[in-house]
């Protein structure tokens, strides 16, 4: 009866059938960080910025990097229609007129983000997670198409590349493959693709194996040019303080770059389940166990707390 009367209340959520009371209760585990990058072609439309943020929903993500916002200025409302209620730090790199822009969205909650810092073709910040105090820079990227840039490119990544012992996390659209294979015609700059190879080398930089896609871009022609020039890069560090997570690409019409979802591999935590059966009230001493647990001291004052932690008790005993 006073599970009846109280079920609302409590933090656990507790559901009564006609013979069975389950308890759930969520342990303290650390959460795992979800990372989405996207280059979005554009948000400077509401239907677009509607899709985007469907996706983000739809990903249950912490940290969102968007590439090619094609936006000068993003102000909280813009950033809402895109990152919701829950995704409300902000961080960007403008567009130069309607070309470029870099956008970072993060849940407050979750992560704290600081030291951000822009340049022509990246935006680099430090990320704590809140729970564990764990710390790494994030890169994201939005590479030049232009040839004559890209010695420019690789010389500013290698700028953005942390002190010894930082984990780095580099992600977004690179425009650049760093192997021949990364593209299904033969027309490559080879030249090129060892000059990226070179900056990835020397920023200590391993890519995060894509699991279910070969190609990340499509010029959607018929007989189309497919190219793999979103990627998500790591350093060591990164890679064993979080060698649990998994890049995936998930399927979206709005661009000719899919979204890339860098996602912890165990999945979010289920609460363990208490089950109550009723035959468990004909055991001797059950209700003295019970009454004896229900009477012992608690700290809490509000009831809606004290149900719980009672509960919490009991089910221990």
């Amino acid at each position: 009866a006073l599970c009846l009367a109280l079920v609302a209340s409590t933090p656990s959520c507790i559901l009564l059938s006609d013979c069975t009371l389950r308890i759930f209760i969520f342990p303290m585990h650390e959460q795992p960080i979800n990372t989405l990058s996207w280059n979005v072609r554009g948000l400077n439309c509401p239907d677009r910025r509607a899709t985007v943020k469907a996706t983000i929903e739809g990903t249950s993500c912490h940290l969102v990097c968007l590439q090619e916002t094609k936006l000068s200025s993003i102000d909280m409302f813009i950033a809402a229609s895109i990152g919701g209620n829950r995704l409300r730090g902000i961080a960007q790199r403008p567009a130069e007129g309607t070309r470029g822009g870099i956008l970072l969205l993060w849940d407050q909650g979750l992560l704290e983000v600081s030291d951000i810092a822009t340049s022509s073709y990246c935006l680099s910040a430090t990320v704590r997670i809140r729970d564990t105090g764990a710390t790494f820079k994030t890169t994201s990227v939005y590479g030049p198409t232009d040839s004559a840039c890209k010695d420019a490119f690789f010389a500013e990544l290698l700028s953005h590349k942390p002190l010894p012992g930082v984990a780095w996390l580099a992600s977004g659209d690179f425009n650049q493959i760093y192997r021949a294979r990364d593209k299904n015609k033969r027309n490559v700059n080879t030249s090129r693709i060892n000059r990226f190879r070179a900056t990835l080398q020397s920023n200590e930089l391993k890519e995060i194996h894509l699991q279910n896609r070969r190609f990340t871009w499509s010029n959607e022609r018929q007989n189309p040019t497919l190219c793999k020039l979103d990627s998500v890069f790591c350093n060591a560090d990164w890679d064993m303080h979080f060698d649990s997570h998994v890049l995936h690409a998930i399927s979206s019409s709005l661009s000719d770059h899919c979204p890339l979802l860098l996602a912890d591999d165990r999945g979010p935590k289920r609460p363990r389940c208490f089950r109550f059966e009723n035959f468990w009230s004909c055991i001797p001493g059950f209700f003295d166990t019970v009454s004896k647990t229900w009477e012992e001291p608690c700290a809490h004052t509000e009831p809606y707390q004290r149900l719980f932690h009672k509960l919490k008790r009991t089910i221990r005993r």
